[in-house]
């Protein structure tokens, strides 16, 4: 007996009960009681058998043939490939023949893009058949293995630590007219963690920021520090042009903690270009200590680029006003467990346990290694920027106020 599907809504999935319709009724059962049988209206097994002419509303749709009722593969078979060189050669449009074999439209016209004669333009069925199917044995050859050129661009900025999505962005924006140097971030990827791909050098997993060898779930996001005791100026007192990101000189900044929460290091970042400054803590994170590397480091830029930090409610800013006072920069906190209302620098310290992993003694970098690493991530390009650099965005800044 033949089961009705209760769930018939997507278009393309009434094959089975067209070919029991056309079944039941070769076999001489009516076309009214074929139509109980299957769960279709009785004029839908009108339409089926005599087609549907053209109205203001609706297409034409030819009768079914009993090649669209038959169960059919994913892929054109060498039988509907021969139907569609006969219906092309006697002027049938694509949409026609679509409806004819059961198919979407687009499948035809791929079908005669793809597997056409290279220099003619015929549609010559058999081979179109051949040619198909050379191209579905897997596993195929990797992009990045069969082009060198592409290989060694992808290694080249994983070895300046770029992440996948801002190399192929990159590759995009400097070689837009060389589309074999096109490739999705998926791809590099694969690369790196699939095994027996062989496309990149197995010690570049070291280079994405992660350094994992494996996929593994993300974990869940640290626990903000309990909230100060002195008074604060909260962030939703902040100047409403620091929300938005138009005015640049409103900063975010927080601490990255090193190996048994001895040693730290300063992190600042710009909202509206994304610029890395990285206070250096060598005697430790008092809070006197912290906010007399933050006045010194302040100095490095024009005071028109420092109009507001935002800091979370750590004990380190605990000399806040005194801080303002020598700087006048107004210093507001965010919520607590709210890490989000610092994005940008929370991102950035992500970036920056790629080069100060966690469970490390951060008080051995040097002065210099912290202006080096500020550089490299400043010279990274981002897609919030268009794929600008923030150093770019920031050298723009100063041409323009010089």
């Amino acid at each position: 007996m033949f089961e009705i599907r209760e769930d018939r809504s997507r278009r393309g999935r009434l094959d089975r009960e067209r070919a029991t319709y056309l079944d039941l009724v070769a076999s001489g059962v009516s076309s009214r009681e074929a139509c109980r049988v299957v769960g279709v209206n009785y004029r839908t097994g009108k339409r089926w058998r005599h087609g549907r002419p053209r109205s203001r509303w609706n297409r034409a749709a030819p009768p079914i043939t009993e090649m669209a009722a038959r169960p059919r593969g994913r892929f054109l078979n060498e039988d509907e490939r021969i139907v569609i060189a006969d219906r092309r050669r006697a002027g049938v449009s694509m949409r026609q023949i679509a409806a004819e074999l059961g198919r979407e439209c687009s499948t035809i016209s791929r079908e005669l893009r793809r597997n056409a004669h290279e220099r003619t333009g015929d549609y010559r069925p058999h081979a179109a058949h051949r040619r198909a199917q050379s191209r579905r044995p897997r596993p195929k050859t990797g992009k990045l293995a069969a082009n060198p050129v592409l290989r060694q661009a992808v290694q080249d900025g994983l070895d300046l630590r770029w992440s996948p999505q801002q190399i192929v962005a990159r590759l995009r924006r400097d070689f837009p007219d060389r589309p074999e140097l096109h490739v999705v971030h998926e791809t590099i990827y694969q690369a790196l963690y699939v095994q027996g791909r062989g496309e990149l050098r197995r010690e570049l997993t070291a280079a994405l920021r992660t350094g994992r060898t494996l996929r593994r779930p993300r974990r869940q996001a640290q626990q903000r520090v309990p909230r100060m005791a002195t008074p604060m100026i909260m962030i939703s007192e902040r100047p409403a042009e620091a929300d938005d990101r138009a005015v640049p000189g409103h900063w975010e900044g927080d601490l990255i903690i090193g190996k048994d929460k001895k040693s730290a290091i300063g992190t600042l970042v710009e909202r509206a270009t994304r610029y890395v400054m990285l206070v250096h803590l060598p005697a430790g994170r008092t809070a006197d200590v912290v906010r007399d590397a933050l006045i010194d480091t302040v100095q490095a830029l024009p005071a028109h680029l420092w109009r507001s930090l935002t800091w979370d409610q750590g004990a380190e800013m605990s000399s806040h006003a005194g801080f303002t006072i020598a700087t006048d920069i107004p210093v507001y906190f965010c919520d607590p467990h709210s890490p989000w209302q610092r994005g940008s620098n929370e991102n950035t310290n992500g970036l920056l346990r790629q080069y100060f992993p966690k469970g490390t003694d951060l008080s051995v970098h040097s002065r210099d290694h912290l202006d080096a690493v500020a550089a490299q991530l400043n010279g990274r390009p981002r897609e919030t920027l268009g794929w600008d650099t923030p150093a770019e965005r920031m050298t723009t800044l100063l041409t323009e106020t010089s």
